[in-house]
């Protein structure tokens, strides 16, 4: 490798990081979670209320507690959703292949009705 190398790999990696806290540290704490199912909504969760769903006829279970929402059981194999932890942030989300499911965080200005 020539000097010449390391230095645009060490460049694309200071802008690939800058980029990265960028986008982190511009996330908002979202105001409730989306629950859809075969891409469509089935539901509609505000974060600011502790509770357990049962979804998708009780494949997936999901809990919101403290303001964060994770999936705490799941009927497929890998458990892969379950293991993928809390979200909180605007945009994050929880995919369930086998179920065709997915939970994701919205801010307060994206939606305005949720279910309790």
């Amino acid at each position: 490798m020539k000097k010449r190398d390391i230095i645009l790999i060490a460049s694309i990696l200071i802008v690939a990081a800058a980029l990265f806290l960028v986008v982190e540290l511009t996330k908002k704490d979202g105001a409730g979670v989306v629950v859809k199912v075969d891409g469509k909504e089935v539901a509609q969760y505000s974060l600011s209320e502790n509770a357990t769903y049962e979804l998708n006829g009780g494949t997936n279970i999901l809990v919101i507690e403290d303001g964060k929402a994770y999936l705490s059981d799941a009927n497929c194999p890998d458990k892969l959703c379950v293991h993928q932890g809390k979200i909180s942030r605007t945009g994050e989300v929880i995919t369930c292949l086998p179920n065709k499911l997915t939970v994701t965080v919205f801010g307060a200005q994206e939606s305005i009705d949720l279910v309790s």
